[in-house]
């Protein structure tokens, strides 16, 4: 314990710098100098790190921090040694130290020298440095990204639950714990764990109102992220993806589009982190793509966008590594791509895991989803999940929805019968159930419970569930409706929702946005992609030259350029054979033979109606399929079973032929007629192909029809591409 005469403000100014403290920084700082526990939930950026920093540097002793993550651990010691005369000041304890390394920090704590030493909790586990703490004089402990110990937080780590026990064995002192995230179900779970129920509990407010917040549909990631950055240039940014590998495809793509950015994640080795982690710091690249490894306590303040290329997994994730957006107060962007089949994929993820994780993680993941989909205020939206009230006119317009109203509609009527669907099935059930009850749809789930024998079933059956959905967002923020936590979020009715159902009264829904459309898989964007609105004008012009040129040639219109060549054109605009090469299923060949009256026609359409193109911002192709491509072909050439190389490829038998149809259809020849000629006689060969040659469509269904189901839709693939590969090339 400290004297409360101390200067507290003198001390900031001498140790740091500063004139002021930010927010409770200073009753926190005095509530820990009276030896008393305390609970900090902060946002990040709101100065966490200074309230254990300060007190370690007036108190006897030394004080023990615990902290998740290596890179963190090393950042901030760096910086606490850089308001320091002496490198002693502040040291870490963890598994990238050598023997005689520890030997030299055990030395510096002995001799006094030392007043903050970080540790991983996997440290404060060994027997050894428990016996070596116990004999030195331990000022507080402080628990750094607290919200790792609970179950229910958003990065739950196993050993920081031991914390306590541990604690116990080393030392009688005062608890400080940190977080930057934390509902009100996460900061109980930290404090009984902890057994501090006493703590004085230190809550700022969630709002970080300098920071811009917009989810926009996954469609053409790659091309709006490079363009997103280009018209940032020189600015900092963190870019998140859920996996390593997504991580070093998106570095890659970014490098060969001449954007200076590196990968971060835990695959890579700790001196490489290191490099990448210091050299961002230091501003020598701008961008940084990582998996969530990166940025916890990374004190960067100039950071002027946070992009995520996938949805994180929680609501909580999300705040923390938005936050690490303009945390100098200037502007910061939160930029999150959304894909219902991004939540799909982690879903995944919890399979196998016990019941009660999987049951957290899909209530987690729920609440993500929501965000993502809702229509109000995502500010509001944010701060109701923390637990905080927040009138939405005070975002001045600092997100997506807010910038850009949703359309408003007298909702008292779904309200109501919402409403009345909870109270009817006894406030048992979760969104999902509510939403097939009253759209009619007859689950596994209703059928077990006999629900769609009640009064009010199907009751809301001309809207679908995703409108159900939104309406029961919009009542749960407009607290008519909580979710109960210890249930996984079994809906409940407030009092204000009860009185509700007695006495109605206006409420207005926002309507939801729509995120069906995206983009069907994960692969890098090939070079050119996809531009902007679809020009149906140039569409209809580019029909009609294809159907002269089959006329002249007496082909199959199908047979110069496919449907969807066409299409990609009135979104690109080529204007040379070059960039026709850029077109979704042209190759060089097919290019050259055909390409000259296209390119000619488009080039005139351009200049005529003032044009501005895509190509502009041309995204280089990252995917090199070329190697895959060549041995496909050379494999045909040895008159492989199709089988065999599928397999070898690791492929199924239809991607196989996907990838064949991809290489003629581009304009390269393959002889596929020695594979053809075991499955089907010459006479029937003879007549899919007579029919390809007349045919008016390149459609497998209209092929099948035609033909009374006789051929299989592989034959007829197969034919289809023997003469596609024959006549077009």
């Amino acid at each position: 314990m400290v004297s409360q005469d101390i200067d507290l403000k003198g001390a900031l100014r001498t140790y740091f710098g500063f004139d002021f403290f930010k927010g409770e920084q200073e009753k926190i700082i005095q509530n820990v100098l009276n030896g008393k526990n305390s609970f900090v939930i902060m946002p990040t950026g709101g100065g966490k790190s200074m309230c254990y920093q300060l007190p370690s540097l007036l108190m006897e002793g030394t004080s023990i921090i615990v902290s998740p993550l290596i890179a963190l651990m090393k950042n901030q010691v760096d910086a606490i040694r850089n308001v320091s005369d002496s490198e002693n000041i502040a040291h870490f304890l963890n598994s990238s130290l050598s023997k005689s390394e520890i030997q030299q920090v055990r030395k510096d704590i002995q001799a006094g020298k030392t007043k903050m030493l970080y540790v991983a909790p996997e440290s404060l586990t060994k027997q050894e440095n428990i016996d070596f703490l116990t004999s030195v004089n331990i000022s507080f402990f402080a628990i750094d990204e607290a919200h790792c110990i609970s179950e229910w937080g958003h990065d739950f780590r196993p050993e920081y639950r031991r914390l306590r026990e541990i604690f116990e064995r080393i030392s009688n002192v005062p608890i400080i714990a940190l977080t930057a995230t934390a509902t009100p179900k996460v900061q109980y779970d930290i404090q009984k764990n902890l057994s501090m129920l006493d703590a004085q509990v230190f809550k700022s407010s969630f709002n970080r109102d300098n920071l811009f917040y917009e989810i926009r549909p996954k469609r053409d990631i790659e091309k709006q992220v490079i363009k997103y950055i280009k018209n940032r240039e020189g600015e900092s940014g963190i870019i998140y993806c859920l996996s390593r590998k997504k991580v070093e495809e998106i570095a890659e793509l970014l490098q060969v589009n001449g954007i200076n950015a590196l990968p971060y994640h835990a695959g890579l080795d700790a001196t490489t982190r290191a490099r990448h982690q210091d050299m961002f710091l230091m501003e020598e690249v701008e961008v940084i793509v990582a998996t969530i490894a990166f940025g916890m306590g990374i004190d960067k303040p100039d950071v002027r966008y946070v992009i995520h290329h996938d949805i994180p997994k929680s609501l909580e994730s999300y705040y923390q590594e938005t936050g690490r957006a303009g945390r100098d107060g200037g502007v910061g962007e939160c930029i999150a791509f959304y894909s219902y089949k991004d939540i799909e994929k982690l879903e995944k993820f919890l399979q196998g895991k016990p019941v009660t994780e999987q049951e957290i993680g899909r209530q987690l993941l729920n609440e993500i989803v929501s965000y993502a989909e809702t229509s109000v205020c995502r500010r509001k939206f944010i701060l109701h999940y923390f637990g905080e009230v927040f009138e939405e006119k005070k975002c001045n317009e600092q997100c997506d929805n807010c910038r850009n109203p949703r359309e408003r509609r007298e909702g008292q009527e779904f309200v109501l019968i919402l409403l009345k669907a909870i109270k009817t099935l006894e406030e048992t059930q979760k969104s999902k159930h509510y939403c097939a009850f009253l759209s009619g749809h007859i689950t596994s789930d209703i059928k077990a419970y006999k629900h769609d024998k009640l009064e009010g079933f199907g009751e809301g059956k001309e809207q679908d569930e995703h409108f159900w959905n939104a309406v029961i967002r919009q009542v749960t923020l407009g607290g008519l409706v909580y979710k109960d936590v210890e249930t996984f979020g079994t809906l409940k009715l407030t009092e204000a929702g009860k009185a509700f159902i007695d006495k109605p009264e206006s409420f207005m829904l926002l309507k939801q946005h729509d995120f069906s459309n995206t983009d069907d898989d994960d692969t890098i964007v090939q070079a050119g992609g996809k531009g902007g609105a679809f020009d149906e004008t140039l569409y209809d012009l580019l029909v009609d030259l294809r159907k002269t040129l089959a006329k002249q040639n007496n082909i199959p219109p199908f047979v110069i350029f496919q449907e969807p060549s066409l299409k990609d054109m009135c979104f690109q605009y080529p204007i040379t054979i070059d960039e026709l090469t850029n077109i979704q299923g042209v190759g060089t060949g097919k290019a050259q033979r055909y390409g000259e009256p296209f390119v000619a026609l488009i080039y005139d359409y351009v200049e005529q109606n003032d044009i501005e193109r895509p190509q502009d911002m041309v995204v280089k192709s990252l995917v090199n399929k070329s190697v895959l491509k060549v041995q496909l072909i050379q494999n045909i050439d040895r008159k492989l079973p199709l089988e065999d190389i599928a397999k070898a490829q690791g492929k199924s038998f239809p991607e196989i032929l996907d990838e064949i149809e991809s290489i003629v259809n581009s304009g390269t020849r393959v002889n596929i007629n020695y594979y053809i000629n075991s499955m089907l006689d010459a006479d029937n060969q003879e007549e899919i192909f007579d029919y390809f040659s007349s045919a008016e469509t390149d459609d497998l269904i209209a092929a099948y029809h035609e033909f009374d189901g006789l051929y299989t839709e592989e034959e007829l693939r197969l034919m289809r591409i023997k003469f596609m590969s024959e006549v077009a090339n």
